[in-house]
């Protein structure tokens, strides 16, 4: 068995390292598949689309980069892009002053108002600089794009190319698309192994859910729901769904592979439990955007825990396992017992009704296990019963050390606050409140929704890094909770074989 996993370890390596090999997508077959439609086969797909600015040219990676090889055609346009670019990429005074000159430094104003704008910038600059100095300018860019240049963008071969790459999106992705690797982890409905895409030489992660065990356990809403979230979601800081498909006895959702292990193995397994306050703000950080992300969308995650936070290879983080995530109707709380134990929030416990709230817990615990090296309301390995966990935190006020700053005790305090609606985040200014916070003073959160903030820590993923023990985290757990019922058969119609552009 050992030497299994030796050939087994081997060989993904060599395909992680090699990319699939020289001839990856070369052969007369994939080229084939590969091939572009003629664009007159695109236009029932350009009739029914959804034309809107945001979704086509931010929203969608390959909508975003097509946009933008449109605008590098007309120098008004490009100007905007580089201004656009300059806003998050340059954090100096100086030369984000340079880039305020820049809105009105064309001949022909690419905005209305631009140099009140630019007049405005230079004020804000010299007299209070802060990380949303350009918000107004921003939101000028993007109004003014989205009127006739999107028009134009539209009967540009840009656009169709774009509409030539949804119909290859479109196409029925199976079991051959990839290529299979050595199992990651086990879980409720499946096992979890790693997958390499033929043609393109990616490398995913492909949790399987056994069509047998989720009609034995009832699992068909969890399923559906968990696919259904997960492609609603695109976000740097949610792991995402590439690909979903269907085959004879699973259904198989392809999603991102984090090589750099998990939180818990992190906070545990390298050396003294627990991490210096740069690398907790940093992680808080990109949890609070992942969380910001999925509220966006009216879901709740509900399973916060360092099990399911991994880490990728250069050092940044993603929410995995959405497998408890909810989406909450719009004045209508939830009601639903379900999470990991010491880690659901009081009104969670009580079956109370909820929206948010409990991911603002959620991330108080981590912030607060980040920092200590042990959960807030147990100790590491601490035998007691799910009864007496659940009652310290209802009842009873967590313990700091001389680990905690004043800023990181003040945040966990607020995260960590019993009254949901006295809790940081839980309020009407939402995950802006939680941004603003002091412990984040170092945080400049643009950059690092444009993931051009460089972590603190990089794993060593040559050797796994702990993200081969990790893969719990990818667990279908029969936990309890409400979904509406649907039945088998009709769990695999809606269960459809696509892949998705946010791969």
């Amino acid at each position: 068995m050992e030497l299994e996993n030796i050939v087994a370890n081997t060989v993904l390596l060599k395909a992680r390292e090699g990319g699939g090999g020289k001839r990856k997508g070369r052969s007369k077959k994939w080229k084939e598949i590969l091939r572009f439609p003629h664009i007159s086969q695109c236009t029932e797909l350009g009739n029914s689309i959804d034309r809107d600015y945001m979704s086509l040219c931010e929203k969608q990676p390959i909508g975003r980069l097509l946009f933008r090889l449109y605008c590098e055609t007309r120098p008004e346009l490009l100007r905007c892009i580089h201004l656009l670019d300059a806003m998050v990429t340059h954090t100096h005074t100086h030369t984000l002053l340079n880039a305020s000159l820049g809105l009105n430094s064309h001949p022909n104003k690419c905005v209305e108002a631009a140099e009140s704008l630019a007049e405005q910038c230079r004020e804000n600059l010299e007299l209070h600089p802060c990380k949303e100095i350009f918000s107004d300018c921003r939101k000028a860019l993007h109004d003014y794009l989205r009127r006739a240049p999107f028009s134009d963008y539209q009967n540009s071969m840009y656009f169709d190319r774009f509409l030539q790459w949804k119909m290859l999106e479109r196409q029925p992705i199976t079991k051959d698309t990839f290529r299979q690797y050595r199992v990651l982890g086990k879980g409720g409905f499946g096992e979890v192994c790693a997958c390499q895409v033929r043609a393109t030489g990616k490398m995913y992660a492909c949790k399987k859910l056994e069509k047998k065990r989720i009609k034995k356990r009832k699992g068909e809403s969890m399923a559906l729901n968990e696919k259904q979230i997960l492609e609603k979601v695109n976000s740097r800081f949610v792991v995402s769904l590439a690909y979903a498909y269907e085959t004879k006895d699973a259904l198989c959702l392809v999603l991102t592979l984090m090589n750099g292990g998990d939180l818990k193995f992190h906070i545990y397994s390298m050396g003294t439990p627990g991490f210096e306050k740069d690398r907790v703000q940093f992680y808080a950080a990109q949890i609070c955007c992942g969380l910001d992300h999925l509220h966006q969308e009216s879901i709740v995650y509900r399973d916060l825990k360092p099990e399911n936070i991994l880490l990728d290879d250069n050092g940044h983080i993603r929410i995995s396992d959405l497998g408890l995530a909810i989406k909450v109707p719009e004045g209508d709380p939830i009601r639903g017992r379900v999470g990991t134990v010491g880690y659901m929030a009081p009104e969670v416990i009580n079956n109370e009704r909820y929206g948010m709230s409990p991911d603002w817990w959620g991330l108080g615990c981590l912030i607060y296990e980040m920092t200590a090296g042990r959960s807030p309301f147990r100790a590491r390995k601490e035998r007691v019963k799910r009864e007496e966990v659940e009652k310290r935190v209802q009842e009873g006020e967590e313990e700091y050390s001389d680990k905690f700053t004043e800023d990181t005790q003040a945040i966990c305090r607020v995260l960590l606050t019993k009254d949901p609606k006295q809790r940081l985040g839980c309020t009407t200014d939402g995950s802006t409140g939680v941004k603003a916070h002091c412990f984040f003073r170092n945080i400049n959160f643009k950059r690092l929704e444009a993931g051009i903030q460089e972590p603190s820590f990089v794993p060593d993923v040559s050797r796994g890094g702990g993200g081969w023990q990790l893969l719990s985290c990818f667990s279908s757990r029969n936990n309890t909770r409400k979904c509406c019922n649907i039945g088998t058969n009709q769990l695999f119609q809606l269960f459809q074989s696509v892949a998705f552009m946010n791969g």
